[in-house]
């Protein structure tokens, strides 16, 4: 997607950290009627982010009661099979936004971390070790967020000072981002 795209345009010149912010933060069962006509509002995201899909939801799961579990398991991943990580973010995406998969039920994300190679028993063991320490990580990542006045996703924060709310398009980025590697130069 497009922050793939700024790594691919600058290579190891920037550094690129994914952080928690908690879309839900507390744990409920969503009314599934109103958040079936909620997920048609994707279809507008959809035109703006072509080399992506989101499919309003139509699937017999239900819709995911919070998102503590997916960034749980996404820390879990990219601390204990790092090589896993940036294509464990793009099936959590998937799984949630083109094949409406809860991403909150635990059983969904072991699959998901099979298909990836980890394995379901490795994965429950790593959850199971890891939980709560990685519980806690996310919390405190979403509440940074908070108190640096971040509200919304995607918020992209550059140089770690710089916050750009919404999706821009992928040239924004690399001119913002060209700019500061320039005057960095010029120092």
């Amino acid at each position: 997607m497009r922050l793939d795209e700024v790594k691919d345009h600058f290579g190891d010149q920037v550094s690129i950290s994914w952080k928690s912010f908690l879309l839900k933060p507390e744990s409920k069962n969503p009314d599934r009627e109103k958040f079936i006509r909620y997920t048609q509002g994707w279809e507008r995201i959809a035109a703006l982010e072509p080399k992506t899909s989101f499919v309003p939801w139509a699937t017999s799961s239900n819709p995911p009661t919070g998102s503590l579990s997916a960034q749980v398991a996404q820390k879990i991943i990219s601390a204990e099979a790092p090589e896993y990580a940036d294509a464990m973010h793009h099936k959590l995406l998937e799984a949630y936004f083109k094949k409406n998969l809860d991403i909150s039920d635990w059983s969904v994300l072991a699959h998901i971390a099979n298909e990836l190679g980890v394995g379901e028993t490795k994965f429950i063991s790593l959850v199971d070790t890891h939980r709560l320490e990685f519980s806690k990580k996310v919390i405190d990542e979403h509440n940074e967020a908070i108190n640096q006045g971040i509200t919304s996703v995607p918020t992209v924060l550059i140089n770690h000072v710089l916050p750009v709310p919404g999706a821009q398009e992928t040239e924004t980025y690399i001119n913002w981002i060209s700019r500061l590697i320039e005057r960095k130069n010029q120092n």
